[in-house]
């Protein structure tokens, strides 16, 4: 793991096959509790601009039971929420904490914290991507079925930041990724050429319109809310364009009969998925939120030097 050392994680196109699959392969052991690294007297620093759970949370225990410390730089009381300037936050932090962990809206904004900061700059989630949240996806689903080559996912609903990170993931992996949206809803062009350069013959990417088509003999069916922070405005008239999206028992049953289910959450239940499906035997949407805190921690383990 000594390549990660010091490296950011600003997308997952930063890595290489192998490179995420020692993560995936990290992160499992580490859950097992084969290895106990230790991080002590570091300290991540959390910057996050919108708001968290899962992310926040997983990121900070995962921090501590490495054994080092945690400071969240909430920007409504540091310069960073007065305007100071970005260059500027990153050249003072770096001499302060050993790791960032940064959620904002632009992806430009984290690239400039990393061009001015010699320490690990992670990306907890922009407007592009969530690369942090598909670690944890990739490692649930090779739980579930012991590898993750040659599966078939399917994404329903909003070509978003978790749709273009999932491409990006799944290609490099090696797992058949579909992404099903309505009209107008498709996830960046920029992004499904690069997923496609990364596949390398290795997985398809497939973007249709057609949920059922998508659904078909799929391995893993996954969804997300159909409007992303910042997109409440348009919630209420998003429901009838996306409906035809939502996972349920039919759509469900499209898939594999031993298919896994799996939401980033939070969930909007009979939204965008049902209750039923969520609750049901075939979901592992608990499992993938704790394997957030397990797939940071080996994030983190590895660019601080500690595996």
């Amino acid at each position: 793991m000594m390549s990660f050392q010091g490296r950011d994680l600003l997308s997952l196109a930063d890595l290489s096959q192998t490179e995420l699959t020692d993560l995936i392969d990290l992160s499992a052991r580490l859950k097992a509790g084969k290895l106990t690294p230790q991080c002590p007297n570091q300290v991540l620093g959390l910057i996050f601009n919108k708001a968290s759970t899962r992310t926040r949370v997983s990121f900070s225990v995962a921090m501590y039971q490495l054994s080092g410390q945690v400071i969240d730089l909430n920007a409504n009381m540091t310069q960073i929420g007065r305007g100071e300037p970005t260059a500027d936050t990153a050249r003072v932090l770096d001499r302060y904490v050993d790791v960032l962990a940064i959620r904002t809206y632009a992806q430009s904004e984290i690239e400039e914290f990393a061009q001015h900061a010699e320490i690990p700059v992670i990306n907890a989630l922009t407007d592009l991507e969530h690369p942090c949240q598909i670690l944890a996806d990739l490692l649930t689903v090779q739980e579930a079925f012991g590898t993750c080559a040659g599966l078939t996912l399917t994404y329903l609903g909003d070509g978003n930041n978790v749709a273009h990170s999932l491409m990006l993931g799944c290609a490099l992996i090696g797992i058949n990724i579909r992404v099903a949206t309505p009209a107008g809803y498709e996830p960046s062009p920029a992004v499904v050429e690069r997923a496609r350069e990364l596949s390398r013959d290795r997985s398809e990417v497939t973007i249709t319109r057609d949920p059922q088509a998508a659904a078909q003999g799929a391995q893993a069916l996954y969804t997300d809310v159909w409007a992303s922070m910042g997109q409440e405005d348009s919630a209420e008239n998003r429901i009838p364009i996306f409906q035809p999206f939502q996972i349920n028992s039919s759509i469900l049953g499209l898939a594999d009969p031993e298919a896994i289910v799996l939401h980033c959450l939070p969930a909007h239940r009979g939204e965008e998925i049902t209750e039923a499906v969520m609750e049901g035997r075939q979901s592992r949407i608990w499992d993938q939120a704790e394997n957030r805190m397990h797939a940071q921690k080996a994030l983190l383990a590895a660019v601080l030097g500690a595996v």
